[in-house]
């Protein structure tokens, strides 16, 4: 009994300490610290214009978390600290998770109250900061491996984009992934949907044109010929991710391709009883999982594994299905008519 309350003693003060973190990041603390040097908490009220008595809290506090080092009054963000907390550009940039575990907190009374009812939650009602805190998670994810390691595993799918394609990315939230692609392949033709009209916007002024976008659902677009239908992250909070599938075969030109990316979960729940199976059950928990009964649909959950996902493609009808990538975070799988 004493490990266990110590490990949960652990856990709150892990809790609390992230709490303060993200006020951090919303105030530009991290950026401050980066690249300062040691500071004392009236340098960096000076630097920052905010008030030297809570920054001296703050530090200490994070000092306390181990992400600050501390000598004779002065505090320290060492780089390889810096590249994960403070540069949003870094390939292990993840400050953007402090936001998401922000925005969870925000909804936790709405979340009580769909377990009482079974109602669902859209994702327009959850907490404001939840579709700018899930791009920031994904982007570091989407910059260091689209391109150089989930594209390359598809079949003919990079030649295809180079010689000129029709590129469709569903549920496009933000259009990290979208921009991604159409400034990688500017011979090809790349198209964001999203039913969440913020976000759209958002992917719209971020592409500055080299991509088009539009608000929808997942089966709002034309079945008109895509080479490449993309999912990224998104299947599963669709309220019915057979159907999604089936329209995007549908929607495939001949010899066409869907990619899916997906949290890179065992099929089992044992295989997934880890920090990071923890993050991913938390956010279908109060987000995914919400989403999709929100949409009157089947809640496939943001841990469906690969064999579930596998099934979901065969049933909407996929004849050509596998797994082209597994990693700790991410399942990439292709699908063929």
């Amino acid at each position: 009994m004493l490990a266990f309350a110590e490990k949960v003693g652990t856990d709150q003060s892990v809790a609390l300490g992230a709490a303060l973190a993200y006020v951090g990041d919303r105030l530009g603390l991290w950026s401050a610290l980066a690249g300062s040097g040691p500071v004392t908490a009236a340098e960096l009220a000076a630097r920052t214009g905010l008030a030297e008595r809570y920054l001296r809290e703050w530090l200490s506090a994070q000092t306390a978390a181990g992400y600050l080092d501390h000598a004779a009054g002065r505090f320290t963000l060492p780089p390889e600290r810096a590249a994960v907390l403070a540069d949003e550009d870094s390939p292990a940039a993840m400050a953007g998770g402090f936001e998401f575990a922000a925005a969870l907190w925000a909804g936790t009374d709405r979340l009580a109250e769909a377990f009482r009812t079974g109602a669902g939650i859209a994702w327009g009602d959850q907490d404001e900061r939840l579709a700018g805190a899930v791009d920031r998670c994904f982007r570091a994810d989407y910059r260091g491996e689209l391109l150089t390691t989930w594209l390359p595993a598809l079949d003919g799918v990079v030649d295809r984009l180079r010689a000129g394609a029709r590129v469709l990315d569903v549920g496009c939230g933000f259009g990290s992934a979208t921009g991604l692609l159409a400034e990688a392949f500017p011979q090809s033709t790349v198209h964001g949907v999203d039913p969440h009209e913020p976000s759209v916007r958002a992917a719209e002024k971020a592409a500055s044109g080299r991509a088009s976008f539009a608000v929808g659902g997942a089966t709002d677009y034309p079945a008109d010929g895509w080479d490449l239908i993309c999912f990224f992250d998104a299947l599963h909070d669709m309220g019915d991710p057979v159907g999604a599938a089936r329209h995007a075969r549908e929607a495939l030109a001949p010899g066409g391709t869907v990619l899916l990316v997906e949290p890179g979960a065992g099929d089992a729940l044992d295989e997934n009883l880890n920090p990071i199976g923890l993050t991913y059950y938390a956010a279908s928990t109060a987000f995914c999982v919400p989403g999709a009964l929100s949409q009157a649909g089947t809640a496939l959950g943001a841990q469906a594994g690969g064999a579930g996902l596998t099934a979901v493609l065969e049933e909407a009808g996929f004849t050509q299905v596998r797994v082209a990538v597994r990693d700790p975070l991410h399942l990439v799988l292709e699908a063929r008519a």
